[in-house]
């Protein structure tokens, strides 16, 4: 009888599942649960199960690096890998080395999840939205040099409107490096100032084709450039992440071209039409002003100025006349009441008390109005109507009651 340890009996487990063709390479159709993204070392950990069983799984940094999605819980997934044990807990699981949506391609999954993860930032909302300038003078242009889109683009514009200045920045727009050269071009374009609005996109093509497009850095610089952009990616039924975040989608290429710059014939029609509507305006205008002109050559005040200051000199004439009422009632009222006053004021004359017979006795320049203020010697002035006379006091007199 051999006695194992643990380790060995797990280990011999371990060689046995390793050593089984069958479980080398095993397809299997389940349901995600449990996803764990390990972020520090890059693993996915996360179950396969099914209505009845579940099995542990693990997939790589390596591996998982190349997924165009990323998985969740709930999602049903067709993979590919081995089955071995994992002789530390003793507990069999898959190694995954490949993994596809079960229906739904892995392209499309992960077009989903980027686009509601970006629009749930709001990076796709409409206030965000840069309006596109009506006479751009410089067009940015970020496609292939080698495309037949950018010819497209070029032909347009000159036809459209040929003040604007086409100012091309080649990238390459399908492969590894495509998103990242696009991004690169848009900040450049940015940090130089060199155009006015972007058209940023490709002819058509497959989906691969166009995943540069629906990369979240291509996006990101989308939204947050400065200069406005149109998105024009492939066909008309292509949708791409950069056509949300843009400004403005054009269609196609073409299209985007149209939607950049007027059309200078269209605009040359409105220019004339509006010189026109000014002519017919300034016509209509002057001659209302000659009839007006006439009616006023015609009306009386013109053939004689004098007219025109008849109505200031009747006012005139009736302001003089108030002003005289006012003056000679003001008069009247104040001479009556300076009698009143002259009226008064000889009532209080003393004068008029000596008139009667009375005189007034004056010591050193002050009326004497009792006796015993006197005394025998003092000399005194008596005043009457008419002059006055000196005297000397010989006897002062009290009055008795």
């Amino acid at each position: 009888m051999t006695i194992l340890t643990v380790s060995q009996l797990n280990t011999y487990v371990k060689s046995l599942l390793d050593g089984d063709r069958n479980l080398s390479a095993v397809y299997v159709r389940a349901e995600i649960s449990n996803f764990t993204n390990h972020l520090r070392t890059g693993h996915f950990y996360l179950t396969l199960k099914d209505d009845a069983a579940a099995v542990r799984a693990v997939m790589f940094r390596s591996e998982a690096s190349r997924l165009r999605f990323l998985p969740e819980d709930g999602m049903r997934v067709l993979v590919r890998g081995r089955v071995s044990l994992f002789p530390r807990d003793g507990q069999y699981q898959m190694y995954i080395d490949d993994m596809q949506p079960d229906g739904a391609g892995a392209l499309h999954v992960a077009f989903e999840q980027l686009k509601r993860k970006l629009a749930a930032e709001g990076l796709f909302d409409e206030s965000r939205k840069k309006e596109i300038p009506r006479c751009p003078m410089r067009v940015g242009v970020i496609t292939s040099a080698t495309g037949a889109a950018v010819q497209d683009i070029r032909n347009i514009l000159g036809r459209r409107f040929p003040l604007a200045t086409v100012v091309l920045c080649p990238v390459q727009v399908q492969g590894a490096q495509a998103a990242p050269q696009i991004v690169d071009a848009i900040r450049r374009m940015n940090e130089q100032h060199a155009a006015d609005v972007l058209i940023v996109g490709r002819g058509g093509g497959s989906v691969e084709d166009l995943w540069a497009f629906n990369e979240e850095i291509v996006a990101r610089a989308v939204a947050g450039s400065e200069i406005p952009v149109i998105s024009a990616v492939g066909h008309e039924t292509d949708f791409t992440i950069c056509d949300f975040a843009a400004d403005l989608r054009a269609p196609t290429p073409s299209a985007a071209a149209e939607l950049a710059v007027p059309d200078s014939m269209e605009e040359r029609g409105v220019i004339l039409s509006c010189e026109m509507r000014v002519r017919r305006a300034m016509r209509e205008r002057l001659r209302r002003e000659r009839i007006r002109l006439e009616q006023l050559g015609r009306a009386a005040n013109l053939r004689d100025p004098r007219v025109l200051l008849t109505p200031h000199r009747l006012r005139l004439d009736g302001a003089s006349e108030r002003a005289d009422r006012i003056m000679r009632s003001r008069l009247q009222t104040e001479r009556g009441k300076l009698s009143l006053l002259c009226g008064k004021l000889d009532a209080m004359n003393p004068m008029r008390v000596l008139v009667r017979g009375y005189s007034i006795a004056e010591k050193d320049g002050a009326a004497v109005t009792d006796a015993q203020t006197l005394a025998a010697g003092d000399r005194l002035l008596l005043r009457f109507s008419r002059g006055t006379a000196e005297c000397i006091v010989e006897q002062t007199q009290e009055e008795t009651q």
